[in-house]
């Protein structure tokens, strides 16, 4: 079944780590991604740019509004995700304790619906 590992955390800290080596990660992540990786899991993943650069878009009465950043006001930002495909939800809960956000931040565990016909 395949989940997804939403990454929420202090974006100002989050903006303030060096990126490190040719892969611009962290070496905690490098592994972690790596590990992945070898148990075969891992379908996708990226890092998102600041909220400052977000745009958010609703509908009211018929007409568009484009809102600068983030609609919610949180203390954690949504910075980026894995998609995974494990068995059940107990080991999509191992892999996201396993993510170096999970130490300083919230990993959100979300099963995706299958798509029809699947």
């Amino acid at each position: 079944m395949r989940y997804m590992l939403l990454i929420h955390g202090n974006e100002t800290l989050m903006n303030a780590a060096t990126p490190v080596g040719d892969t611009g990660m962290s070496p905690d992540y490098a592994a972690y991604n790596e590990a992945m990786a070898k148990a075969g899991i891992m379908l996708g993943g990226e890092r998102l740019r600041p909220t400052t650069t977000a745009a958010s878009v609703r509908i009211v009465d018929g007409k568009t509004e484009v809102l600068d950043g983030p609609y919610a006001e949180t203390k954690e930002q949504f910075g980026g995700y894995y998609m995974i495909d494990v068995p059940d939800m107990e080991q999509a809960v191992a892999w996201a304790a396993r993510c170096p956000a999970a130490q300083y931040g919230t990993v959100e565990v979300r099963p995706i619906w299958p798509t029809r016909g699947a």
